[in-house]
Order: C-alpha cells, then sequence, then structure tokens
C-alpha cells in the first residue's frame, strides 16, 4: 500500500512511523504463521492414506482477518 506523505511527516492513515511500524508487525506475523505452517506440514509428510495420498496438504490461505497490536490494527492473512 502506497501512502502519500505531508509536509508535516503524515500519511492518510496517520504519522509515517506508525504505517512503518504496522507494516513491519504485519510482516512479522506473516513470517511467523507461514513458519509454523510450513513446520506442521513438514512434522506430518509421511502420514499418508490406504492410496499413498498425503493426509496434510497446504490448501491456501485464509481470509485476511484484523489483529491488533501496539501499533495499532493490522491485517493478516493466514495460510491454511
Amino acid at each position: 500500500m502506497l501512502s502519500v506523505v505531508t509536509d508535516d511527516g503524515s500519511t492518510d492513515s496517520g504519522s509515517l512511523i506508525d504505517e512503518i511500524v504496522r507494516e513491519g508487525a504485519r510482516r512479522m506475523l506473516a513470517a511467523a504463521l507461514e513458519a509454523e505452517v510450513n513446520q506442521y506440514i513438514a512434522e506430518l509428510a509421511a502420514e499418508t492414506d490406504e492410496t499413498g495420498r498425503r493426509l496434510v496438504v497446504r490448501n491456501g490461505r485464509h481470509r485476511p482477518r484484523t489483529v491488533v497490536t501496539a501499533a495499532g490494527p493490522v491485517e493478516v492473512t493466514a495460510p491454511r
């Protein structure tokens, strides 16, 4: 998301530093969720059904959710 910075250092969604902090929080949450899903799938990779198909696989992403942080609300899309 690209925002216009005014002369006083603010944007349409607040101060520029707040926006940077929210974006950093969003990226860290997304990376943590991605790592957790990858680990879970790797741990269960050997689990298969009677035809040899894996029982645990990736299946897209959930709808975006808003998480409230100290930096303000952050929208995160979690992997399935």
